[in-house]
């Protein structure tokens, strides 16, 4: 393999990692979400979470805000990455739908920014160590979550 292919491809794989952390995110993939990050990964949530410390509570977070909503939709872009050996800087642009459906209608949040990541090539690909979630806008009802999580705790 050249010099060239290897550049191109380790940018492929962190894309696909980008792309396997919505996909997880959306479908409540919990255990796979968490096979997107190192084992002592930090993630700065920003004003929904703050530092969390390791790849299982961060899970164990997003878990808590979404698996009460009806549905999310994360969709990942512009994906762009420094490769230096095994560790590398990536950013990407976000946006995520996320859909409440009560009584009094379908309530929607949507919130679009940026994802600035440190990441490791592991044995299996590359893993997140550090990723900082950095808003750009909001719509909508940011009540849902509020909501999603009242349901959430009615269903234990």
């Amino acid at each position: 393999m050249t010099v060239e292919s290897t550049a191109l491809q380790d940018q492929l794989d962190i894309m696909r990692l980008h792309h396997r952390y919505a996909w997880c995110l959306d479908h409540r993939d919990w255990s796979g979400l968490a096979g997107c990050f190192v084992d002592d990964a930090v993630v700065d949530y920003g004003t929904l979470g703050g530092d969390l410390v390791g790849a299982a509570t961060v899970a164990d977070f997003c878990r808590s805000v979404l698996e009460g909503l009806d549905a999310s939709q994360h969709l990942i872009g512009n994906t762009m990455a420094d490769v230096d050996g095994d560790e590398a800087t990536a950013t990407c642009y976000f946006q995520a739908q996320h859909v409440f459906v009560s009584d009094n209608g379908a309530n929607t949040y949507l919130v679009a920014g940026t994802y600035t990541d440190q990441l490791r090539r592991v044995s299996d690909g590359w893993r997140i160590v550090r990723r900082t979630l950095t808003p750009m806008w909001r719509d909508g009802n940011a009540g849902v979550f509020a909501e999603a999580a009242a349901r959430l705790a009615a269903r234990t």
